[in-house]
């Protein structure tokens, strides 16, 4: 049986996948050593052209979730259930997070897919962390800035979550859910301890700056 999640927001980008210094799908005639590598890596992006000083580019990058890890908590849709994400479905769906927006919501307890307020421009599954990264929309939402960087919350106190649509439970009479098929439909930032993975993270890759004067 499947549980749908079904969210608003779809999109498409042109996508390249990078092998990250790791080739992937050794056979057994590939080298021994790298064998056991192979797979431990997998990363998709797309590329934007470098505009130096872009007012509304904001760097960031966070854990977005863990694979093949139970979460701590029930996330929204799940009807109180536990998850477990495995490696072989965040792998293949890491091309549907490409283009996804972030969103927000006000007292970052949550989701509100209207609310968006950046694009994930890259994603991979390294380990038991997938992550992401990409751009907030500095000037369209220059409270997002002030609120991470206030007493130093990208560090310890932010965190992430994403939303799903098409999501197949294993089995749905389980007490913990395994979903072994998801599309991504976009991530949201909130607080940690308000995640289903209190191991996620955010964080802005600059530090503050001087809002731009709006023309």
């Amino acid at each position: 049986m499947s549980q749908t999640a079904t969210e608003r927001v779809t999109a498409s980008k042109n996508i390249a996948r990078r092998s990250c210094g790791a080739r992937i799908g050794h056979t057994a005639a590939d080298s021994g050593p790298l064998r056991s590598q192979a797979m431990q890596l997998h990363a998709m992006a797309v590329e934007f052209p470098v505009v130096h000083g872009h007012p509304n580019r904001l760097p960031f990058e966070g854990v977005l979730t863990l694979v093949d890890v139970p979460s701590d908590r029930a996330p929204s849709g799940a009807r109180g259930h536990r998850v477990i994400l495995t490696r072989t479905a965040a792998e293949a769906a890491l091309p549907s997070l490409l283009g996804m927006a972030v969103d927000y919501k006000a007292g970052w307890d949550g989701h509100d897919a209207r609310q968006k307020c950046g694009i994930i421009t890259a994603a991979q599954v390294d380990g038991t962390r997938l992550t992401v990264s990409g751009y907030l929309f500095a000037r369209d939402f220059p409270e997002m800035e002030k609120k991470i960087h206030a007493s130093g919350e990208s560090e310890t106190a932010m965190g992430m979550s994403y939303e799903l649509a098409d999501a197949h439970v294993a089995d749905m009479r389980a007490q913990l859910w395994t979903l072994t098929r998801a599309t991504f439909t976009g991530a949201a930032i909130l607080l940690r301890e308000k995640a289903a993975y209190r191991a996620t993270s955010f964080r802005l890759c600059r530090s503050p700056r001087a809002s731009a004067q709006r023309l």
